[in-house]
């Protein structure tokens, strides 16, 4: 046979069970907090990376990329035209995106697409698109767009940004204006 508790003891039990687990965490707390030497001790000393084992990388500030992409869109807008432009780091994380007005739900994307697909291959867009007559699978990497509109940004030789813009009618526009942004930074 199955009893029930009152209202009355199954608020007393609960109380007793509360008040026992914030003991015992009070005490684990105290205990921890009397030896923080101990813990210290314990920790794996840091390592330190030797010259030979780093590299250091350029890349662009905010202010930057903000500037890149302001051109990109006072160009296109200069002819007419409403574009998305995204500016994306060495890695291809997007450092930003600015959607111009009345620029197409798509072009968010493919202005990404455009602008990694620039910086890892440090190549225009417009000149990658021509390489899939002899590699036609380079297409079907992830996260990449060979069309025209995505230009590398270079700090002696070596890529370290891409600009892409989409939304304009063609691509050759597309990358007029991701030109225009890049040739702002010098």
């Amino acid at each position: 046979m199955k009893k029930t508790l009152s209202r009355r003891a199954r608020i007393a039990t609960g109380g007793a069970v509360l008040a026992a687990v914030a003991a015992g965490t009070f005490g684990t707390v105290a205990a921890n907090a009397s030896a923080p030497d101990a813990a210290v001790a314990a920790a794996p000393a840091a390592a330190e990376a030797g010259k030979r084992d780093t590299t250091t990388s350029t890349h662009l500030t905010i202010d930057a990329a903000t500037e890149a992409a302001q051109a990109a869109l006072k160009a296109a807008k200069k002819e007419g035209q409403r574009i998305t432009v995204a500016v994306v780091d060495r890695n291809g994380n997007t450092i930003l995106t600015m959607r111009g007005d009345g620029a197409g739900p798509q072009s968010y994307e493919s202005a990404v697409k455009k602008a990694f697909t620039a910086v890892s291959w440090n190549a225009t867009t417009m000149e990658l698109a021509g390489r899939l007559k002899d590699a036609p699978n380079l297409k079907d990497i992830p996260g990449t767009l060979f069309l025209g509109g995505g230009v590398p940004v270079t700090s002696g030789k070596a890529p370290i940004a891409g600009i892409g813009v989409a939304g304009a009618p063609s691509g050759t526009l597309d990358e007029k204006f991701a030109q225009a942004g890049a040739e702002a930074l010098n």
